[in-house]
This record gives C-alpha cells, structure tokens and sequence, in this order.
C-alpha cells in the first residue's frame, strides 16, 4: 500500500499539470496578432469594471487595428522608432560630452541622466520590434 499512494500521487499531479505544459508551448504571439490580443485584453477589463468611456476607445482602436494593421507596417513603424531612438542617444551622448569638456559637475550630471533615459528608450524600442 505504501507504494501505491505516492505512485497514486504522482499520477494525480502529472495529470494536474499537462494543461499547465500545454499552455506553456503555445506560441507567443507577434504583430498585429498581438497588438489586437492586447487591446482586446483591455477592453475585457474596462468591460468587467463598467468603464463606458475606454471601452469606446478601446473599441475603436480594435477597429482601426484590424482594418489597418499590417505586420510589415507595424515593423517598418517599430524600426523607424528603433532608429530615431538611436539618433537621440548619440545627441545626447555628443551633449555629455560637450558638458564634460566644459566640465560643469551640474551639467555634466544633468546630462548623464538624459543619455540613460534614451538608452531606456532605446532598450524599450528594441524589446518591441521583436513582438
């Protein structure tokens, strides 16, 4: 008997979890596919909490997102945003190293923290190009 209860436990708890797996190996998501996922994701929220006025909105960003979203405009969209990203972090970079020459502690720490924030920026738009 002392075999058959953790054999018995182990069947129920494989049993529990191959839905877990399962939902585990569906494919993520990307493009136009995604962005409709997550309005639409928004929009059962604003439906559970009654919200009149961002259902609306969200109502019609899913409209216009199924009528005009395409992956490759979606993609040119996210590399365009990726590229003017790096264009602002090599300003902000030219402008810590304007300060630093000039070597205003002020200025030189103002300007640290405006690269780091277009770097973040940077990072965010490269995140997103992949989805």
């Amino acid at each position: 008997m002392k075999f058959l209860s953790p054999l018995a436990l182990f069947t129920v708890c494989g049993l529990m979890a191959a839905p877990l797996m399962a939902a585990d190996q569906a494919p993520e998501l990307t493009g136009c596919a995604a962005k409709i996922k997550k309005i639409e994701t928004q929009l059962e929220y604003a439906r559970a909490h009654n919200n009149s006025g961002q259902i609306a909105g969200l109502e019609t960003a899913l409209e216009k997102v199924k009528k005009y979203c395409t992956d490759s405009s979606l993609k040119k969209e996210r590399e365009s945003k990726v590229l003017d990203a790096k264009h602002e972090v090599s300003r902000r970079q030219a402008d810590l190293d304007k300060a630093m020459k000039k070597g205003d502690p002020e200025k030189i720490n103002k300007r640290k923290d405006k690269l780091a924030e277009s770097r973040k920026e940077l990072q965010e738009a490269l995140d997103q190009l992949d989805q």
